[in-house]
């Protein structure tokens, strides 16, 4: 193994949206492996936008808004130009991100974060935000998104609209996958998000497995998991995760990656 490739031939499955793949593949093709697409779910737009078209038009209600997906935050600057509403609407509202990528989204969109949790999961924002009575809170999410952060939120004090600003749906790259799992030609599978986990057992079931058999499909690779939500998930579906990142992050996951597989980077 080559120091600057340490993960010289792994074949990894990154099953994230194809979009937000292409970096995360890049980047571990320069190590070495080779990661292949398989795409487990896929960003769709709602079949109805009058409830996240409602919260945008009264923005000024508002004292936070806070994004716990790039998705989220792209899907709501969306909304804001489809409604030809200036981001200007945003000025004056607290703007949280759940972790540095979300922070990224939003600074691609001009806008610089207030608050960035330590700990890159809801957890953390009900940890660290600080008092938040009174405070009317708009959370732009995903459709089947956790309910842990606005009941905690709700449990402050907070007046929270938790509304769905995009749907999630099973992904393109499960047939895929599926192939490469039966012909055991795959290292590795990363999961960035639960629903990655979700979608793929259910589609491996809807490419002909049982529950039972695409267990142990699965059993025949390493799991590896951008975080401890994401790792619960999975476990909690039979699986047997063999890493989970320390920083909940892409560069998390390829550190954990490095980890696993016992590279080093020179």
């Amino acid at each position: 193994m080559k120091i600057d490739h340490p993960l010289e031939g792994k074949r990894i499955a990154i099953t994230r949206p194809e979009r937000q793949a292409r970096e995360l593949i890049t980047r571990l093709n320069t190590l070495g492996a080779v990661a292949i697409a398989t795409p487990t779910i896929a960003i769709a737009p709602l079949a109805d936008y009058t409830p996240i078209d409602a919260a945008i038009t009264r923005l000024a209600d508002y004292d936070w808004i806070i994004a716990t997906s790039a998705n989220g935050v792209q899907a709501l600057f969306e909304r804001l130009t489809a409604l030809h509403v200036s981001d200007a609407a945003l000025d004056g509202r607290k703007i949280g991100a759940i972790g540095p990528a979300t922070a990224q989204a939003f600074a691609e969109c001009g806008i610089t974060p207030d608050f960035i949790p330590g700990a890159y999961v809801a957890e953390g924002i009900l940890e660290e935000i600080g008092d938040v009575s009174g405070q009317h809170i708009l959370l732009p999410r995903a459709d089947i998104a956790r309910e842990v952060l606005a009941a905690g939120l709700r449990e402050r004090g907070a007046q929270v609209d938790e509304i769905a600003a995009y749907r999630t749906v099973p992904g393109e790259g499960i047939a895929h996958l599926a192939r490469l799992l039966r012909d055991q030609a795959l290292d590795a599978i990363t999961f960035t998000s639960s629903s990655t986990v979700r979608y793929l057992i259910e589609g491996l079931e809807g490419q002909g497995f049982s529950s039972t058999e695409a267990r142990d499909l699965l059993q025949s690779v390493d799991i590896i998991c951008i975080g401890p939500i994401t790792a619960g998930t999975a476990s909690d579906a039979g699986l047997r995760v063999a890493a989970v990142a320390h920083e909940y992050t892409s560069d998390g996951l390829v550190a954990a990656l490095i980890r696993h597989f016992g590279g080093t980077i020179g």
